[in-house]
C-alpha cells in the first residue's frame, strides 16, 4: 500500500533564543487522516515547534511545506488562513459571549452590515452536531463545562477550513468521560481526512488515540514511530534519554534502608482527590522519612503536593496530621500544622524578586504570625544570618535583592524561608531543577540531613537518579493516578522504576 504524501512537512527546523537552542535541525511530518502525537519532557521543544508552525515564532533555519508548497507564517492569523488551526490547553475564547458568537467571532454572517443571528445559530448547531454536542448555542459560553468549551473551540477551528488541527494538551482539565467524548470527536475528524497534531503528557491517551508519535528531547527529534510499534517502556525511555542498562547503574543509598523505620506518622492522606486534577490517592509519610514522587511531567506530582498543602481544595477523602483529622482549607492551615511547600516555579510561585534575601526568608514566618505581630528586626537578622550560613547562600549580604542571585542560590533562599518555620513535613517540588551541579549536590545533602534529624520530606523530581538516591519509599504516579508505592530496597532499581512508570503496575 502506497503511503500518501504528507500534508505538512517541517525539515531542518532550528530556533534559538538568547542563551538557549530551543530547536536544532528538527524534522516533522503530518499526514492527512491521522492523529500524530508529539511527546517529550519539559524543555524538549514541543511548544517551540508548535509556535514555529503556527506563526508565533519565525524560524532561524529550515523549511515548512503545506500541501506540497513552501509556507512561512508571519503570524497566527497567517497560519490560520493557510488552514492550520490550534486549540490550546487554556481555551482562548470569550466566556461572556454566546456559544454561537464564539464559533463565528470575526466571521459572523452579515447582510447589509448586520449580523444574521438566525443563520449564525443554525450554522453553529450544525457544526456542533458534527461533534456530537447538543447545547443551546444562544447561551453564554461561561455557563458550560470546560469539556464543552473545548469542543466549541474545536468547532471554531474546523469551521475555518482547517487542513491541520493542532490540539495542545486538550485533555488536561477533563474527566475520563469527557476525554472519551473528545476522542470520539477526534476519531471522527481523522476519519474525515483531517490531519491532527495531538500534544499530551498522558501516555495511555497517546496510545489510545494516536496513529504515529514523534519524540523530542533537548530540542532535537529523537525519532518518529508508529504508535502500535513502540512499547510504553521504550517510549518513556526515549523521552527521558536514558537507556535502561545505564539507568540500572545509578547509585542508591542501601545503608538508608527503610526496614528499620517505625517512626510516628506525620501526614496520612486517605482517598484524597480532586476532580480533573488527580484521582483519589492514599499516602502516609512518617518522621525522618523521605518519600519520593516519581512520574513523567503531567503525571500529577505537583497536584498531589498542592492538595497536601491546601493550595488546592480536595473534593474527596481526608487528611490527618499527627493522627488528628485536619480540613486543609488553605496553605495557612497547612502551615499551622507544620507543613511547608517549596513550589516548582521559584520565580512565579515562590520568591518575590523585588524583595531582599532577608525579606524573602522571613516571609513565611511573618505570614504564620499575622501582619499585626511583626517579627522583630533583631530576630529577623539572627535567623536570616543563621540560614545564610547553614545553606551557604551567596552573596551572604541579606540586603541584596533576590533577583540578583543565581538560580541555585535563589532555591536556597526559598528553602531557608520554609526551614525557618521548623516544619514537620517539608514538600520539595523539583528543588534542583535549573541549578548547577554544585548547588544540586548541596540541596541533596540537605535533604538527607533534614530527614536524619527527624523531619519528614516529600521529594518530587523528574530525575530518577535523585529519587532513587534520596528516598526511603517511592510513590509512582502516571496519568494523574498513584499507581504504585515501592520500598527503595535492593530489589528496586532504575529499570523497575522505569517499567512501573511506563506500565502503571509495580513488578
Amino acid at each position: 500500500m502506497v503511503e500518501p504524501a504528507p500534508i505538512l512537512t517541517m525539515t531542518g527546523i532550528s530556533k534559538a533564543f538568547p542563551g538557549v537552542k530551543a530547536l536544532s535541525d528538527v524534522d516533522f511530518r503530518l499526514f492527512p487522516g491521522e492523529v500524530h502525537a508529539l511527546m517529550g519532557e519539559n524543555g524538549a521543544g514541543k511548544s517551540t515547534l508548535v509556535k514555529v508552525l503556527t506563526g508565533v515564532y519565525e524560524i532561524d533555519a529550515g523549511r515548512i511545506e503545506l500541501a506540497g508548497r513552501p509556507a512561512r507564517f508571519g503570524s497566527p492569523i497567517d497560519a490560520q488562513r493557510a488552514g492550520i488551526s490550534t486549540v490550546y490547553q487554556e481555551v482562548n475564547l470569550c466566556p461572556n459571549l454566546s456559544v454561537a458568537e464564539n464559533i463565528f467571532i470575526g466571521r459572523e454572517p452579515r447582510r447589509w452590515g448586520r449580523i444574521q443571528w438566525p443563520q449564525m445559530r443554525r450554522r453553529a448547531i450544525t457544526l456542533l452536531e458534527r461533534l456530537e454536542l447538543e447545547v443551546d448555542v444562544s447561551t453564554d459560553l461561561a455557563d458550560h463545562s470546560i469539556a464543552v468549551q473545548q469542543l466549541v473551540a474545536i468547532a471554531r477551528a474546523i469551521d475555518i477550513s482547517a487542513q491541520v488541527l493542532v490540539l495542545d494538551e486538550p485533555t488536561s482539565s477533563l474527566d475520563p468521560g469527557e476525554v472519551e467524548q473528545l476522542f470520539r470527536v477526534i476519531r471522527g475528524l481523522r476519519d474525515d481526512g483531517m490531519a491532527i497534531l495531538f500534544i499530551s503528557h498522558f501516555i495511555e491517551q497517546v496510545f489510545a488515540i494516536s496513529d504515529r508519535t514523534t519524540v523530542l528531547r533537548n530540542g532535537r527529534r529523537v525519532g518518529e514511530y508508529r504508535t502500535s510499534d513502540i512499547t510504553r517502556v521504550d517510549l518513556v525511555t526515549t523521552m527521558l534519554g536514558e537507556e535502561l542498562k545505564a539507568l540500572v547503574e545509578l547509585e542508591s543509598s542501601p545503608e538508608r534502608s527503610p526496614e528499620d523505620l517505625r517512626s510516628p506518622e506525620v501526614v496520612r492522606a486517605d482517598r484524597l482527590g480532586r476532580k480533573s486534577s488527580i484521582e483519589p490517592f492514599s499516602l502516609t509519610i512518617r518522621e525522618g522519612e523521605v518519600v519520593g514522587l516519581a512520574g513523567l511531567l503531567g503525571s500529577g506530582r505537583t497536584e498531589l503536593a498542592r492538595l497536601l498543602f491546601g493550595a488546592d481544595h480536595a473534593d474527596s477523602g481526608s487528611v490527618a496530621v499527627g493522627g488528628t483529622p485536619v480540613t486543609m482549607r488553605s496553605p495557612r492551615v497547612a502551615m499551622a500544622k507544620g507543613i511547608a511547600l517549596c513550589p516548582e516555579s521559584r520565580k512565579t510561585q515562590g520568591l518575590v524578586e523585588d524583595l531582599t534575601i532577608r525579606e524573602n526568608i522571613v516571609l513565611a514566618l511573618q505570614a504564620s504570625r499575622g501582619w499585626a505581630r511583626p517579627v522583630p528586626r533583631k530576630r529577623q537578622d539572627e535567623l536570616v544570618l543563621k540560614y545564610i550560613g547553614a545553606l551557604r547562600i551567596q552573596p551572604a549580604d541579606p540586603e541584596v535583592a533576590v533577583r540578583n542571585l543565581s538560580g541555585g542560590n535563589q532555591q536556597k533562599v526559598l528553602l531557608a524561608r520554609w526551614l525557618i518555620t521548623e516544619p514537620r513535613l517539608l514538600i520539595l517540588d523539583e528543588p534542583t531543577r535549573g541549578i548547577d551541579v554544585g548547588a544540586k549536590a548541596e540541596i541533596q545533602r540537605l535533604v538527607v540531613t533534614l530527614s536524619s534529624g527527624g523531619m519528614a520530606v516529600l521529594f518530587i523530581s523528574a530525575e530518577l537518579e535523585e529519587v532513587l538516591r534520596l528516598s526511603h519509599r517511592i510513590a509512582v504516579l502516571r496519568d494523574r493516578r498513584l499507581v504504585a508505592e515501592l520500598v527503595n530496597d535492593d530489589q528496586v532499581d532504575a529499570s523497575v522504576l522505569m517499567e512501573t512508570i511506563a506500565s502503571g503496575v509495580s513488578s
